[in-house]
């Protein structure tokens, strides 16, 4: 065993099953381990690493930046988190934007703004959320009450009450579930964890309808499956309909810690000094390297890029020979590849050919390759994918 793994084991809560090596350094779209072994990443670290590793402007902003201010609290202004949230507004519906330091917080606050728009819009008892099923929206006390999955609930209840889960995808159920106590609605435009399933168009208007019918919010987690991963630079700009708030975080940070609630003015005017917080959000190096980011993901070129490589990659999937796959699904550069059995063991296998792999449930193997992917990077991964294929025992 390597002395880190050792470390961690007897000092880090054991929380994570993790890999059986230790990674030491990353460039583009390799990471290398402690004993020199090279791997393709297509995990981007679950959708952060949005640039890949070691990107050198990322570095070069890292450095200068924490040269100058690393930290100030949110008691003072700084040009690179005014910098940001104008580029954030500019770039969606948003008039505004509340920062934190990841995407469950960036939840939690859009669950306190929901909370505050009804009692100031409408008075007291307006308090129900509806989340849906297959969503995953964070594992704090109130992100975690509207993330319906047994095993993740069962040990930490009593949760967050007034939480309605809804099946996903289902116009008829929603209707139903959201009424006049309903103050906002938490949904996924591309569900990440829950097997990388998009939204229909149909059903996000319903959503937007009801929300509108009841006075309540309605809000889209693109924790995921924002900053470009499907293709256009928000989820939401392909469905036509538009938010009331939006969460953000991942990517936007290419590889440091930010989340982000993104608001209109009629949500935001309810809010007001001391009534939220954070020591930490919206620091200026973060805020420096999200803002770089930003302006590269939205790029039109980059877009393009990634909806090229994208349907390069389902091509290339659609086109391997295995009895165990049921399907391939997914937007841009966040695809899904569903069998017949756990992934598990392919995961495993793919360790010995290079290639880091995660799943999104017990069948879907995640696919989320850093947004610079191109089709040598592709062509290699659907080659190693195809012999752990043939090594992995599937049952």
């Amino acid at each position: 065993m390597h002395e880190t793994q050792a470390k961690t084991a007897q000092y880090v809560l054991n929380t994570y099953a993790r890999a059986p090596f230790v990674l030491t350094h990353g460039a583009g779209m390799y990471v290398y381990d402690s004993e020199g072994r090279c791997y393709l990443d297509f995990t981007s670290g679950i959708s952060v690493n949005a640039l890949g590793h070691a990107d050198p402007a990322i570095t070069a902003a890292v450095a200068e930046q924490i040269g100058q201010l690393s930290h100030i609290c949110n008691l003072y202004y700084s040009a690179p988190q005014a910098d940001l949230a104008e580029r954030l507004c500019t770039l969606s519906f948003a008039d505004k934007v509340y920062f934190a330091n990841s995407g469950t917080e960036a939840v939690e606050a859009a669950i306190k703004f929901a909370r505050k728009y009804a009692l100031d819009t409408h008075g007291p008892g307006k308090t129900g959320i509806v989340s849906f099923t297959g969503g995953f929206h964070g594992r704090t006390a109130g992100a975690l009450a509207l993330t319906p999955r047994e095993k993740y609930q069962a040990p930490f209840r009593p949760l967050m009450p007034g939480v309605t889960h809804a099946p996903f995808n289902d116009s008829a159920a929603a209707e139903a579930a959201i009424g006049p106590d309903t103050c906002a609605v938490f949904v996924e435009p591309v569900q990440g964890e829950g097997g990388i399933y998009p939204a229909s168009a149909e059903f996000l208007q319903t959503l937007r309808a009801a929300c509108d019918r009841v006075g309540a919010l309605l809000v889209f987690d693109e924790i995921q499956c924002g900053m470009g991963r499907t293709g256009t630079l928000w989820a939401y700009k392909q469905t036509g309909v538009m938010p009331d708030m939006m969460t953000v975080a991942k990517a936007l940070g290419g590889g440091l810690p930010i989340g982000a609630t993104l608001l209109s003015d009629r949500v935001a005017a309810v809010m007001h000094p001391g009534e939220h917080g954070s020591t930490f959000a919206g620091g200026p190096v973060i805020c420096r390297v999200a803002d770089l980011v930003l302006q590269r993901v939205s790029d039109p070129a980059m877009l393009a890029h990634i909806n090229e490589m994208g349907a390069l990659l389902v091509e290339r999937l659609q086109e391997l020979n295995s009895p165990h796959i049921r399907e391939v699904r997914g937007r841009g550069l966040m695809v899904g590849v569903e069998f017949d059995s756990e992934v598990a063991p392919l995961i495993q296998a793919g360790y010995r050919y290079g290639l880091l792999l995660i799943n999104a449930g017990p069948n879907v193997l995640r696919l989320l390759p850093p947004l610079i992917v191109g089709e040598a990077h592709i062509e290699e991964f659907v080659n190693k994918l195809q012999v752990t294929l043939s090594e992995a025992v599937l049952s």
